[in-house]
């Protein structure tokens, strides 16, 4: 078993995390953070206010479309059990994932979030980092995988983004948030119809699951390449290693596990300011077990050949492990 420990916090750490046990000052680090990403994404022209208000709407003349109600109660299970780490407060809100709010402002977010990751990036940070994490599969995976399995999809950013580098694959997007779910069917509908496919060829859509990533319930070896993009730091170590071997199951003989997140080695956080860093941790509560965690060794374990790791970004790094 893979046993990681956290190393002694340095001082700065340690007067953040003193902080953020503080609830006055937890919230209000929260609330300084959520300020912050939307005044930055308005600063690049991503019109946050607006365009939440927009897709609430759905075109409709009321504030909240009740399509949406419908599209939530198609994609979600309703036996699903939820695992205590995810019922954490996540990025500002109060319920994590579990809400329209925090399923609503994920694009937005991710733009002002990845505006800075280049210089003058702007809007177009977050495109870039999706393109260097695609770079390194079509470099490091010699065969296009055919079925792919996005864990932690979200509302379908990195499904969709993946669709359009491997076009003929299957694509299947898991999350545990319905709420993220009904975001991405409604995404697929819209990708349906500005496409307009003839009925020779239609387009094929992303299949959305409601359901863990550690416990998907979808057949041994059903896919080439499992891809996990920017989830591995919401998560405990614990619930990080269960995913690891799911993935494991999954995959088909010489199929390929690939990770695209922070990179614990950058020295962006090495250098983070303290105010700075105390915002990121109050949004994410599992970053000090992230940042500990041996992904090498964690994957060896869980039945892969020793990953290539590539720093895809100043703050990002990419892993690519094939099956054992």
């Amino acid at each position: 078993m893979v046993v990681t420990s956290s190393p002694t916090p340095s001082l700065t750490a340690q007067l953040v995390n003193g902080i953020l046990a503080i609830k006055p000052l937890f919230s209000l680090a929260k609330h300084q953070a959520r300020s912050m990403m939307i005044k930055r994404a308005e600063s690049i022209g991503v019109y946050w206010r607006e365009e939440v208000k927009q897709l609430r709407a759905r075109n409709t003349e009321t504030e909240f479309s009740p399509a949406w109600e419908a599209e939530l109660a198609q994609i979600q299970n309703p036996d699903l059990h939820y695992p205590d780490y995810y019922l954490r407060s996540f990025h500002a809100y109060d319920q994590g994932n579990l809400s329209w709010d925090a399923a609503m402002e994920v694009e937005v977010a991710a733009h002002a979030v990845h505006a800075r990751i280049w210089p003058n990036a702007g809007a177009q940070g977050d495109a870039m980092l999706r393109q260097s994490y695609h770079t390194l599969l079509q470099q490091h995976i010699a065969q296009p995988p055919q079925d792919i399995l996005d864990i932690g999809c979200s509302v379908g950013m990195s499904t969709f983004a993946l669709q359009e580098i491997y076009p003929q694959a299957r694509l299947t997007g898991i999350d545990l948030s319905p709420y993220f779910l009904a975001i991405a069917q409604y995404r697929s509908h819209q990708h349906r119809a500005q496409l307009h496919p003839s009925p020779a060829q239609p387009e094929s859509s992303p299949t959305w699951i409601h359901a863990a990533a550690e416990d998907t319930g979808l057949p041994d070896g059903s896919f080439d390449l499992v891809s996990a993009h920017l989830i591995f730091h919401e998560l405990p170590q614990s619930a990080a290693i269960e995913i690891l071997r799911e993935a494991r199951r999954l995959l088909r003989p010489g199929g390929h596990f690939a990770l695209m997140d922070m990179n614990p080695q950058s020295e962006v956080y090495a250098r983070m300011p303290p105010y700075i860093l105390t915002l990121l941790k109050s949004t994410e509560p599992y970053l000090d077990e992230y940042f500990a965690l041996d992904l090498e060794a964690a994957l060896t374990e869980a039945g892969f050949h020793p990953p290539i790791v590539v720093a895809n970004s100043p703050r990002h790094r990419t892993a690519i492990a094939q099956t054992r």
